[in-house]
């Protein structure tokens, strides 16, 4: 099956809007908010997986306050993208402290977030990556988050 998009169909998409909402929902409810059988709900889902579709689940987490670690925005230009962007990328799919990762357009190259224990940490990993030769970093923008506003998990 190569087109996974052709083979998605208004109950595959409503079944993946409840599941990105709640991914701990039973199979008995999603099967009545979606209007199947728990069976065939399943199968779907089953599908879905294996398609790929559905690449996992996760908990959103919100750590205690004594326990909560500064999260930061790194904006990343490198230099030689030709030569660097398969190493730095590798960097990043690696990194603990690496949340999530874009290849993005305009006047940077990555948007990185990352979590970490405090600014010191984030300073060190920052000047790493400058200092790797691999990477051929020309330039990080960072800024922190303050407040979480919305987070959807989408």
């Amino acid at each position: 099956m190569t087109d996974k998009k052709a083979q998605l169909d208004k109950i595959d998409h409503r079944i993946l809007d409840i599941l990105r909402r709640d991914g701990r929902i039973s199979y008995r409810e999603l099967s009545e908010r979606v209007n199947l059988t728990p069976r065939p709900c399943q199968a779907r889902v089953q599908r879905l997986e294996a398609l790929g579709v559905i690449e996992g689940y996760r908990a959103v987490v919100r750590l205690p306050d004594d326990e909560r670690l500064i999260v930061v925005l790194a904006q990343v230009v490198l230099a030689d993208h030709g030569r660097s962007q398969g190493p730095f990328e590798d960097e990043m799919r690696a990194h603990p402290a690496v949340l999530d990762c874009w290849l993005v357009s305009g006047a940077f190259d990555f948007l990185v977030r990352l979590a970490c224990r405090d600014l010191a940490e984030y300073h060190e990993l920052a000047n790493a990556w400058l200092a790797n030769p691999r990477f051929r970093i020309e330039k990080i923008v960072t800024t922190t988050e303050l407040q979480t506003i919305k987070r959807s998990g989408v």
